[in-house]
């Protein structure tokens, strides 16, 4: 997203907002760089557990399987998918957990980790715990919200051009609007987050009561669900950043807007 596209367009901007502006901006370079570097260990952790074999020797399909059955959730089905974008989640509204097709027929460490944590997350959704309830209620709004935000924008311009002869009145509305479902998103996101580590909490204790993991597996376990918060903790505070640059540059056109008007 360039920050000024047109350097003239924001010419009367207060230099105060500009370093702001610059200063999010390299923020948001400096995080994009961390998440690089945090994607690169997680993937060195999660491809050297998936190479060693557990000592329940369970797939994580299996391990999925036979935690739900044992907590009353035979309909909840276990899916092997290749998409990396459905890959090792839980669906309340699909009733399934998916697992990645790397890892779900073989009997290692990681395997085991994604079937029993994803499982956790169906546990939770039985259990009608409120965090999962709001992660529930609000998922929709994190995949969809934020795609909304242009075309509401530009909805609000065509209003304001054909109803309110450039008042600017459609398009500040259609803005807030769009403002709203993203700090909505970022709610959410702290919302899973929660609802994750819950569910790693629940699957590190079922696999220990049930033996299916050592404790040495389970410390492995832990250390690669850690690895998947920073890293979730690094995309929300991406997500935040880019919102308030958002709010900014809209800061930045209405003064820019208003400068223009008064000269």
């Amino acid at each position: 997203m360039p920050l000024l596209q047109n350097i003239e367009e924001f010419q009367n901007v207060s230099p105060a907002l500009q370093w702001a502006i610059f200063i999010v901006a390299c923020l948001i370079a400096i995080v994009a760089v961390i998440s690089v570097c945090i994607s690169i260990w997680l993937s060195i952790k999660y491809v050297t557990y998936n190479r060693r074999t557990n000592s329940a020797n369970l797939s994580g399909k299996d391990a999925a399987r036979k935690i739900l059955d044992k907590n009353g959730l035979q309909h909840i089905k276990v899916s092997v998918v290749g998409s990396m974008m459905f890959g090792n989640s839980y669906s309340h509204y699909f009733k399934k957990v998916r697992l990645r097709r790397m890892t779900t027929k073989k009997p290692s460490i990681t395997s085991l980790a994604m079937g029993a944590e994803k499982s956790a997350l169906a546990i939770l959704d039985k259990e009608n715990d409120p965090d999962m309830r709001a992660r529930v209620a609000l998922t929709p709004l994190m995949y969809f919200g934020p795609l909304a935000f242009i075309p509401l924008v530009l909805i609000g311009v065509l209003i304001d051009l054909f109803v309110f002869n450039f008042s600017g009145v459609a398009t500040t509305i259609a803005l807030a609007i769009g403002l709203g479902i993203y700090v909505i998103s970022f709610v959410l996101s702290v919302k899973t987050l929660k609802t994750e580590k819950k569910a790693q909490e629940r699957a590190c204790k079922i696999l220990g009561d049930e033996g299916m993991a050592t404790d040495e597996e389970i410390g492995m376990m832990k250390d690669l669900f850690k690895l998947y918060n920073i890293q979730y903790i690094n995309d929300i505070v991406m997500e935040l950043l880019q919102l308030i640059l958002k709010v900014l540059q809209i800061i930045a056109k209405l003064q820019n807007s208003s400068s223009s008007s008064n000269d």
